[in-house]
């Protein structure tokens, strides 16, 4: 299985364990019914696109259809059990899936005995990271792999070697990072709460350069703040696992106010009244 830098797993290693113990404990149903439900992409039949109407069984037809409308009635009734405000949102195609399936981008697979990693085609440090990383950034709202895999562990891979390339390009990351924010799915959200904090600490001054940002960004972590779960004396393993929203929010707005500059969190406290500085006594 792919590794971090640190020795253990890396972010999209985990993410497939964590799918893998779902399958496990609510069977493989889950994902169908979220396309079905309309909060995930389809995709296409085949990689030369859908087949004609005419040529699928009636039945599968039949079956589609019915599976399709009790979905989406099961999709109303869970919407309309949250408030608005905190509501998953339909996750659009992404512009890392189109690039990935026409070939257009420089990796793949290394399939390995234990597992998988990233093989890039190209030198990283002579990629054009203005095209590059606002393409895999977009494809933080996937939640299918490969492509899930590929666009998490390729950010971590740029991040890690980017060194001065990335604060240039940082204005063109905030339109998917706000896009995935704002399907409030909260496995997406921690995804990209955990890239937000690496993108912090990846080079010197990013932090200073997403203070005018805080407008786009802050507002959905000021939504999911206290999203904690209150289970009482049961044991919840989210902690371990760095999949506590609240916790993880409040982690990157510490990061944002310890590496922002001196505007950081004045800023910050004017998008969440409630925060409470990390740094002044």
């Amino acid at each position: 299985m792919a590794k971090a830098r640190g020795g253990g797993l890396s972010a999209a290693a985990t993410l497939l364990i964590e799918d893998e113990l779902k399958n496990i404990l609510e069977g493989k149903e889950w994902k169908r019914q979220d396309k079905f439900a309309g909060y995930l992409p389809t995709g296409s039949h085949s990689v030369f696109g859908d087949f004609p109407p005419e040529y699928m069984p009636a039945s599968l037809r039949k079956n589609n259809k019915i599976m399709r409308k009790n979905c989406s009635i099961k999709a109303l009734k869970d919407a309309e059990s949250k408030p608005l405000a905190t509501r998953r949102q339909p996750i659009k195609p992404t512009e890392f899936r189109k690039f990935y399936d026409r070939g257009d981008l420089p990796i793949q697979i290394d399939h390995g005995a234990i597992g998988g990693k990233l093989s890039w085609k190209i030198d990283l440090e002579k990629l054009d990271y203005h095209h590059y990383l606002p393409i895999f950034f977009d494809g933080l709202r996937e939640k299918e792999d490969p492509y899930r895999f590929m666009a998490v562990q390729g950010i971590y891979d740029l991040l890690e070697r980017g060194g001065p390339k990335i604060l240039p390009v940082v204005p063109q990351l905030i339109i998917p990072i706000k896009t995935a924010l704002q399907t409030k799915d909260p496995e997406l959200m921690c995804t990209v709460l955990k890239v937000l904090k690496t993108l912090v600490l990846s080079g010197d001054l990013i932090g200073e350069a997403l203070v005018p940002y805080y407008r786009q960004l802050l507002p959905t972590f000021n939504v999911f703040k206290m999203t904690n779960n209150n289970i009482g004396d049961h044991m919840d393993y989210s902690q371990r696992k760095e999949t506590c929203l609240g916790d993880l929010i409040a982690q990157v707005l510490e990061t944002f106010e310890t590496h922002g500059g001196e505007d950081a969190f004045i800023n910050i406290k004017y998008m969440i009244p409630t925060y409470e500085s990390c740094v002044l006594s």
